[in-house]
């Protein structure tokens, strides 16, 4: 089965390594994918499973995700969506060109809706769309009913990566659950660099992790307030900061972004707040690494303290290796947290919160065993690579049929 896989996330991210870790095991026989995709570090992993792709500068997005989507000076972006089309048509025309025909088209963002309906309307295949942020529902936005209505007249299977996401998305469309996977590997050549830092870190204190590209959507600086406040109440408590930026615009760009508020230099921004609090020796800024597994084994709990009110991917890749979590969400579904049983759910921009969270590890250390424990089972049930393959591969299977089928 040829499956074209479309995904306009230059930067290895959540959504990226998701899509990498899933298709992974379909490309040993049962699926030969394709990739149309953006330059970045995410080809590096692409590269190993593909038969084939065509590289782009850009694909267009739609954002209508629940966070992001257009408003205010954000409208700015579509600019850049705007420059990016003609890219997209290259791309995609260069694919039907080489590869003639496809028989599933997978978007790996519903922010890829458009490239992804051109693609449908070249190759005639069988559209299947990832959707992993939240949506944003408004019955009376027009964005929102255009969205929806063309999802439900285009897509042949909608996939949500968990049942959070799924409640974001109306009732009335079909969508399948498919958890993200994670196989917990580390590097035959470990990064040394990394590695330093982490034995660097002191043994008895509780190691509070941050694990994914730094914005201010992912509530560092709610992380920050809340160390604050656990350092004034007494615990031992370090701070595990693993990422970096997803990218560093320059030229005209980087000052319409600026111009327009919406530039994030967070990276930078962290470590000045860092300092002028006087949190150095606690609070860590170690970078990106992509030998992630030997993070997730030195840190005690992984706290995802994000403004998205979702789980994210490191919450569960950390719970195979029995780290429990602190996440920021107001009504968690169990397939992903189980509040008090594999970590804490928390209001989100709530610092104090947090630290109290943070705080109820430090005091209970049986807690970080027991729920990590918990997390595990939770992990190794719902984000094995392998069972979520099948699944995956069971939805192209009916799709084809059924597009074979119709008149």
């Amino acid at each position: 089965m040829k499956v074209l896989y479309l995904d306009s996330d230059g930067p290895l991210g959540g959504a990226s390594r998701s899509l990498f870790e899933v298709v992974r095991p379909l490309s040993r026989g049962a699926v030969d994918p394709y990739f149309v995709a953006v330059q970045g570090t995410a080809l590096d992993f692409y590269s190993q499973i593909a038969k084939d792709m065509v590289v782009t500068r850009g694909l267009t997005k739609f954002d209508n995700t629940r966070y992001s989507y257009y408003r205010g000076v954000r409208w700015l972006i579509l600019i850049r969506e705007i420059l990016y089309f003609p890219f997209t048509i290259v791309a995609l025309l260069r694919a039907r060109a080489r590869w003639k025909t496809v028989d599933v088209i997978h978007i790996n963002e519903v922010l890829c809706v458009i490239p992804g309906l051109i693609a449908r309307w070249l190759f005639g295949a069988a559209l299947v769309v990832h959707v992993r942020s939240p949506t944003r529902m408004d019955d009376k936005s027009i964005r929102c009913r255009w969205l929806f209505e063309r999802l439900r007249r285009n897509a042949a299977a909608i996939i949500a990566i968990n049942e959070t996401t799924r409640a974001t998305l109306p009732a009335w469309l079909n969508v399948d659950v498919i958890q993200n996977s994670f196989t917990p590997k580390k590097l035959a050549q470990p990064d040394e660099a990394m590695q330093a830092k982490l034995d660097a870190l002191r043994p008895t204190s509780l190691k509070i992790g941050f694990v994914g590209n730094l914005h201010h959507s992912k509530g560092l600086f709610d992380l920050l307030e809340a160390a604050k406040l656990v350092r004034v109440a007494g615990r031992d408590v370090e701070y595990v900061i693993v990422g970096g930026v997803t990218v560093v615009d320059r030229g005209l760009k980087a000052r319409l972004l600026a111009a327009a508020g919406l530039a994030q230099n967070v990276q930078e921004e962290l470590a000045v707040r860092v300092a002028e609090e006087g949190l150095s020796d606690i609070f860590h800024l170690l970078g990106p690494t992509v030998d992630i597994q030997r993070v997730y084994e030195r840190i005690d709990v992984i706290a995802f303290p994000s403004h998205f009110d979702a789980p994210g991917r490191p919450v569960f890749e950390a719970a195979f290796s029995s780290v429990p979590s602190i996440v920021a969400i107001e009504n968690p579904f169990p397939d992903t947290l189980v509040d008090g049983e594999t970590g804490l759910a928390i209001p989100g921009r709530n610092p104090q919160k947090l630290a109290a969270a943070i705080m109820h590890f430090a005091d209970h250390p049986e807690d970080v065993r027991r729920m990590g424990a918990h997390a595990r089972e939770l992990a190794e049930k719902n984000f094995n690579p392998e069972a979520n393959a099948k699944k995956l591969l069971a939805i192209y299977t009916r799709v084809v049929q059924n597009n074979r089928a119709r008149p």
